[in-house]
């Protein structure tokens, strides 16, 4: 990383010897993005050691498995960003895949940080040969920033999920992009 580029984004396979502090690094910032009321699977109270929990016990199996792929925006200290790719779909769908869990940390938000995971992130389904991908998101902001890369909004889902601060349910937005529609051929 030079002294310019505030992230450097890579695909996350951690060795035994990094294991330990990426997913402490990857759950600060799970937790601080669910406190700072990011709707992504988690209510209140979530504590740190839930957040390095899901990574250690339910990401990284899935990573060594090879059925998802994630990205870390690396700061010059911590991860500040991720995404995932979620490659265990149904065999009649060996062409799609499923975005998830797109987070920034709250502290570094619009720096480009989201967009350049997405981008990475579709690179990453081209090279697994995923032509479609989907996701669901409960922000405004991330629609618009999906729908920005091309996402293409189908609908939404109400009362799909409750609000970090359990305080209602709110729907969900289901978008989808066609990978092989860009202009670079089938997948």
């Amino acid at each position: 990383m030079t002294e310019l580029e505030l992230f450097r984004i890579e695909r996350w396979q951690p060795d035994a010897d990094d294991l330990t502090n990426d997913v402490v690094s990857l759950g600060r910032l799970l937790h601080d993005c669910v406190h700072a009321g990011a709707s992504v699977s988690f209510i209140l109270p979530f504590s740190h050691d839930d957040a390095v929990a899901f990574w250690r016990d339910r990401v990284f199996p899935t990573v060594h498995a090879g059925t998802c792929r994630v990205l870390v925006a690396r700061g010059a200290v911590d991860i500040v960003g991720t995404v995932q790719l979620d490659l265990a779909t149904p065999p009649n769908q060996p062409h799609r895949g499923e975005i998830k869990k797109l987070l920034v940390h709250p502290s570094v938000r619009r720096a480009g940080i989201a967009r350049a995971l997405m981008m990475a992130i579709e690179d990453q389904a081209r090279d697994a040969q995923r032509s479609l991908l989907t996701l669901d998101t409960a922000s405004n902001a991330a629609e618009g920033l999906y729908a920005s890369l091309g996402y293409v909004r189908v609908g939404v889902i109400p009362r799909f999920s409750i609000r970090p601060d359990l305080s209602e349910l709110e729907g969900t937005t289901v978008m989808y992009k066609e990978l092989a529609n860009e202009g670079r051929g089938a997948v």
